[in-house]
């Protein structure tokens, strides 16, 4: 006998230990965000030093890092779980360490399960420093008033 549930997707567990948003990570960044009435996000984040690739920049992978998490967030903030189908970023300016940062995620398309989404990283200043865009694939949607970034008593996001 076939379980229905081997045709569903596997859901996302957010288990709190995400580097880029995890509450229990020691080493994560524990970003949050905050959502728009357009459903957009943003996050507040300064990245430290441990977290550099050339002195004084933030290393390129862990811009990534950020520019999904906010993608993530954006899908999240649409009501989806969704796990990162591809991501092409261009960066503009170098990211400073150990400076405030504003992180932005924004929904541009939904077709079928897959979102389009936008991110990007500006200065204090407002400089653009680094953008992506990229699609998700939704693995499910969020219940009625649950949150990406809150692990529930199961596990799941």
């Amino acid at each position: 006998m076939i379980d229905a549930r081997d045709d569903e997707p596997e859901l996302p567990i957010d288990d709190g230990y995400c580097v880029g948003c995890g509450q229990l990570s020691p080493i994560g960044l524990k970003m949050t965000f905050d959502t728009g009435e357009d459903k957009s996000v943003t996050s507040r984040v300064t990245i430290p030093v441990r977290f550099q690739g050339w002195q004084g920049v933030v290393h390129g992978g862990v811009v990534a890092l950020v520019l999904d998490e906010a993608m993530a967030y954006a899908a999240g903030a649409h009501g989806y779980l969704g796990v990162t189908g591809d991501l092409k970023m261009r960066f503009r300016n170098a990211v400073p360490v150990g400076e405030a940062l504003l992180v932005r995620g924004n929904v541009l398309w939904k077709r079928r399960m897959v979102l389009g989404i936008e991110a990007s990283v500006v200065d204090a200043h407002g400089t653009l420093l680094a953008s992506a865009e990229g699609s998700f694939v939704s693995r499910g949607r969020l219940q009625p008033g649950q949150k990406l970034g809150i692990p529930s008593v199961d596990g799941r996001a």
